[in-house]
């Protein structure tokens, strides 16, 4: 592999002339431009290094003074109001100061290191190699600490944790992964490195074939690099990951808040046709009182796997076929791949033609290759042009009725070559700048899923899309959630979905999950129960299945395994406020919303490598069962007081605990003082506005006062982005054997429909003496009303339950509880 190969050359040469590769040599000149950048010359290379942000430096290093093309199709903003910085330039180097991080360049010979504040080292370059290039390939190699761990790197099988891992990024379509089986569909080169709870970030901006050897080949060094292009690489200073992914997800773009009828359930198959089994399959989930959403339409729908087509046999009046799931309260997703058939009876073909929208051969003329509609010309989404062409395409879908967009196959994936993609020197116009595809190809999908959102939202007109890809790169949330590929029904790979999630959201993808039951093979009904229990807290929750497989639907396991499915999926929609909640913070933020334990308690050495339990938002944390045939789970908790969330079982934190977990029992706690917002069950999202709307207070530690958020908006439309919301703070604390619950005065200019607060007290041991709401005592009832307008309260004996109930208004509102 490329990075064994030049892991082994570099550990032979310090500029070693016969072996072909260079070091950077001595500094010959600085230039500094203003209190923002400067350009340093060595020989016939060129450093610039660019201060973004006061945590933030951008290091170009080109081997030859004309260097590649500057351009980013991850980068959406390169800098930040109030950068600047101190250059102090001397015969032995240059400092570059900001009030956050120092970069001091070393001039004989050119080698980097970053210190923070206090002059400690964050990151430095090896002192003997530093940046390197041979012909048109290069690589930097860094210092490796010890005890330094490393994550990231978008979508990677294993251990949450990469060091001494080698990795190489090179989008490939390879189904039936395994844990070590490298590269896979969305890789994204940006990573942190952690030592004693204090993490930097690096973006290594370079869309061709790249590699990370985080220790494979060197216990004191790690090393990346690319087959073309510079070393082009942003440096965060951190010292917290959470700083750092805000601002690297600030700076490729965030997930914009997607429509609330995409996080509920969502379920496929390859493939329901005709439609006669799509009716039966809505059919069964209406009729079994199981919620969803969404259901797929695979290549099956096509005429002959034309894109952009309906097989008219299997499916002779779509409009109507989604009309009548419309009324049932489906959403109708399809599969859009890029190839387009080579057919000069064919309309999108032609069209592409005429308008020079493909990819080109090297050797003249359009490129083309096999996939499923056999010999087909393919998009060149690197041009402008091409992408208004595609996104146009999809009018006849959005007139159909279709919301939901699935990219598939696209790394690209190619049958007949022998690389399985595009051939490496076909030609992609790229808006004048002409690039062969081995330059491209990582950004391929990004840039097919930005003309897809980007057409869709066009004909939408005020709609928000939902696209799901299988390949991207940096930024690609910005157009589409993602999903972990073609995987396998067993166990070892439900234990692989948590940790690939958790990398992608380190990553700066947040909507993200894996194909619930396994894609190839039949799940017991154990594993698919287990699975839709993982499904609850991954932000995308689709089942999913290959052709000729048996059936794979939550009901096809039997009478007590459909029992508990049902109940799964109704949990998930009876989360929905605080899913949304959370998805919402993911969009203003780019933290997601299922989170390693690492991000949220990074002083907590114990989580470095823990990656079967996670956060789920701020406030939950989830420990699925992964396990075949156990019933009772380990969980690390963090410090401080945690609550099961289904019994209110208490637990003190900072150390393990074990507690049951059968089948359909999912292990789930709560911090002390958390408010949990929950809805109703319905059977789809849009089925009845929330009402009431349940908040679930869990007890706070005396003399602690805790705050939980809470956000909602219509759910469909782009109105949220001018204010139109319903925001508000939940504000809990106990002193003296009075809980007071502050529900803040909500902003924004969104109001739900008229409805009640259902505000659940667990953990009371007795008849409280007062509930006040507001200035008002309010009276006990036997049993509560089910008025909007009504406000009363009552005691639950049996679990120690206040539970009370008022209307929902704009205006603060204090609950206060007396023992």
């Amino acid at each position: 592999m490329r990075h064994i190969r030049l892991g082994l050359v570099a550990a032979l040469f310090a500029s070693t002339a016969s072996a072909g590769w260079h070091s950077a040599g001595n500094v010959d000149a600085v230039t500094v431009s203003g209190d923002t950048s400067a350009l340093l010359l060595a020989g016939e290379s060129t450093l610039t290094i660019t201060v973004c942000a006061d945590d933030v430096m951008r290091i170009r290093f080109s081997p030859v003074s004309a260097g590649a093309a500057d351009r980013s199709r991850a980068v959406v903003r390169g800098s930040w109001p109030g950068r600047s910085a101190r250059f102090t330039d001397s015969p032995a180097d240059l400092r570059v100061a900001t009030p956050r991080m120092t970069l001091l360049v070393r001039k004989s010979p050119l080698r980097l290191t970053f210190l923070d504040t206090s002059g400690a080292v964050i990151a430095s370059d090896d002192s003997s190699l530093g940046m390197c290039w041979h012909g048109g390939e290069v690589c930097a190699y860094r210092t490796m600490p010890p005890g330094e761990q490393y994550y990231g790197f978008g979508e990677k099988g294993g251990d949450i944790r990469k060091r001494n891992r080698a990795m190489t990024m090179w989008n490939s379509d390879i189904p039936a992964y395994g844990a070590e089986t490298d590269p896979l569909y969305e890789d994204i080169p940006f990573f942190y490195g952690i030592r004693e709870g204090k993490a930097y970030g690096i973006f290594f901006d370079n869309p061709s074939r790249t590699w990370f050897d985080m220790g494979k080949e060197s216990r004191r060094r790690y090393a990346f690099g690319a087959e073309s292009g510079d070393i082009n690489y942003y440096f965060f200073c951190g010292p917290s990951a959470k700083q750092i992914l805000s601002r690297f997800s600030a700076m490729v773009g965030r997930m914009p808040l997607p429509p609330r009828w995409s996080l509920g359930y969502q379920q496929c198959r390859w493939s329901y046709a005709p439609e006669s089994r799509v009716r039966e399959i809505a059919g069964n989930f209406r009729s079994r009182n199981i919620p969803c959403d969404v259901i797929y339409l695979d290549i099956d729908y096509m005429d002959g796997y034309r894109i952009f087509t309906w097989n008219p046999k299997g499916f002779p009046d779509p409009k109507k076929l989604i009309a009548d799931l419309g009324a049932l309260g489906f959403r109708v997703a399809v599969i859009v791949d890029p190839g387009i058939k080579k057919d000069s009876t064919y309309a999108v073909y032609r069209s592409g033609l005429e308008r020079g929208a493909f990819v080109r051969s090297s050797r003249g003329g359009i490129w083309t290759g096999t996939v499923w509609p056999g010999m087909c010309a393919f998009p060149d989404f690197t041009s402008t042009a091409a992408r208004a062409w595609w996104g146009a395409q999809f009018a006849g879908l959005v007139e159909d009725g279709v919301r939901g967009f699935w990219n598939d196959m696209n790394e690209p994936s190619v049958f007949d070559t022998p690389t399985k993609t595009i051939d490496l020197d076909a030609l992609h116009a790229g808006d004048g700048s002409p690039l062969p595809h081995a330059e491209v190809h990582n950004v391929y999908g990004l840039e097919m899923v930005r003309g897809t959102y980007e057409g869709v939202k066009s004909l939408l007109k005020g709609e928000r899309p939902f696209v799901l890809t299988r390949a991207s790169y940096a930024g690609g949330e910005r157009y589409s959630a993602a999903w972990t590929g073609d995987n396998i029904s067993s166990w070892e790979h439900l234990e692989m979905a948590i940790p690939m999630c958790l990398g992608m959201g380190l990553s700066g993808q947040p909507y993200i999950g894996s194909d619930i039951g396994g894609f190839i093979g039949h799940p017991s009904g154990e594993l698919f129960a287990r699975w839709l229990e993982l499904g609850v807290f991954t932000p995308l929750m689709r089942a999913h299945s290959v052709t000729g497989e048996v059936n794979k639907e939550p009901w096809e396991f039997g009478d007590a395994i459909t029992a508990i499915n049902r109940e799964t999926i109704k949990l998930r929609y009876r989360l929905l406020p605080y899913i949304y909640t959370a998805m919402e913070e993911a969009s203003a933020t780019g933290i997601p919303a299922m989170r390693p334990m690492l991000l949220e308690f990074p002083d907590d050495a114990r989580f470095a490598e823990t990656a079967d339990e996670f956060m789920f938002g701020s406030e939950l944390l989830a420990a699925p069962v992964i396990v075949q045939g156990d019933v009772r789970k380990n969980v690390l908790l963090p410090r401080g007081t945690w609550y099961d969330f289904t019994t209110c079982e208490r637990f003190e934190g900072g150390g393990s605990i074990t507690v049951g977990a059968p089948l359909g029992r999912i292990p789930v706690f709560a911090r002390a003082g958390s408010v949990i917002p929950m809805q109703q069950v319905v059977q789809y999202t849009g089925q009845a506005p929330i009402a009431p709307l349940t908040l679930v207070a869990f007890p706070p530690e005396p003399g602690k006062d805790y705050a939980s958020p809470y956000y909602e908006d219509d759910g469909t439309t782009f109105d949220y982005q001018r204010g139109t919301y319903w925001r508000r703070t939940f504000n809990q604390s106990e002193e003296g054997g009075i809980r007071t619950l502050r529900i803040g005065k909500a902003s924004g200019t969104y109001t739900p429909p008229p409805r009640r607060l259902d505000v659940r007290f667990p953990g009371f041991g007795a008849t409280p003496r007062h509930v006040i709401v507001g200035t008002r005592t309010l009276q006990r009832e036997a049993s509560l009303p089910g008025s909007a307008d009504a406000s009363s309260w009552t005691y639950d004996a049996a679990t120690g339950t206040v539970e009370v109930v008022f209307p929902d208004v704009r205006g603060a509102t204090d609950v206060v509880v007396e023992r």
